[in-house]
């Protein structure tokens, strides 16, 4: 892949299905058995509570005017549409990024070693060597230090999108701006096992991803469309780790 070609989001897009395929090297399978256990259980779990309180959320919004305000009964109808629109996106997102926290904390430690063996595979390079007794509390720390930047900064995104989804019109605004929270997150986490193998700090990391933000986003659009689908989001964790392994090895790594 040619420098020209980099940083745009079909670039960052395609490290998917690079990534998924590269899934399939027999050197790899090894590394994915216990991440997809974890990601079955964590499927039927989590989809179930999400079409139960969005079931029971959604129902709530059918509001009728009263007899005095029957005019505005349109108004009413408009206004229940729009949060619904807002209530749906926002439920996939949460969908998306419990899956993603979940599955990342339990199976963190097999997917540093599955992005240390991609980047052999991609490269012909190895990260430092490093013992699994250090490698597993450290990436397990590492895993609690993102998900504290994803929790602070999420929840002024959150408050943001619902306040946005109050006011006519600029409430479309609202569901793009919590997919493009949720794309920076994406590219953020999956990115980092790559990075974390070489110890590079989690604020570098952030720099660099976004010297790089149209790749960035391409990627994180692809595993967050990925994480949304039932059945594929099974498989879309371990594929979006040799993505991240991918982009990193590609745009990231050699970045000075």
């Amino acid at each position: 892949m040619q420098t020209s070609q980099r940083n745009n989001l079909f670039c960052g897009a395609s490290y998917f299905s690079e990534g998924l395929k590269l899934l399939l090297h027999p050197q790899l399978r090894i590394y994915i058995l216990v991440p997809l256990v974890v990601n079955v259980i964590l499927f039927f779990g989590l989809t179930g509570i999400l079409v139960y309180y969005y079931n029971y959320f959604a129902g709530n919004l059918d509001w009728q005017a009263p007899d005095w305000l029957s005019w505005a009964q349109f108004a009413f109808s408009f206004f229940s549409a729009m949060l619904g629109i807002v209530l749906a996106v926002l439920f996939i997102i949460l969908y998306a990024y419990s899956f993603n926290v979940i599955t990342n904390i339990i199976a963190a430690p097999f997917y540093g070693l599955l992005a240390e063996k991609a980047e052999e595979i991609i490269s012909g390079e190895k990260p430092p060597e490093e013992k699994l007794s250090r490698m597993i509390p450290r990436t397990l720390g590492r895993e609690c230090l993102k998900l504290f930047y994803f929790i602070t900064r999420g929840i002024f995104v959150i408050l943001v999108v619902l306040m946005i989804g109050t006011i006519p019109l600029i409430n479309l605004l609202a569901p793009l701006l919590g997919l493009i929270w949720s794309m920076w997150c994406m590219s953020i986490q999956y990115v980092d096992y790559p990075a974390d193998n070489h110890q590079l700090s989690f604020r570098e990391l952030r720099n660099r991803l976004m010297m790089k933000k149209y790749s960035s986003m391409g990627l994180g659009g692809m595993v967050m469309l990925a994480s949304v689908i039932p059945v594929i989001n099974i498989i879309a964790m371990p594929a979006a780790v040799t993505a991240g392994t991918l982009f990193w090895s590609r745009e990231l790594k050699r970045i000075p």
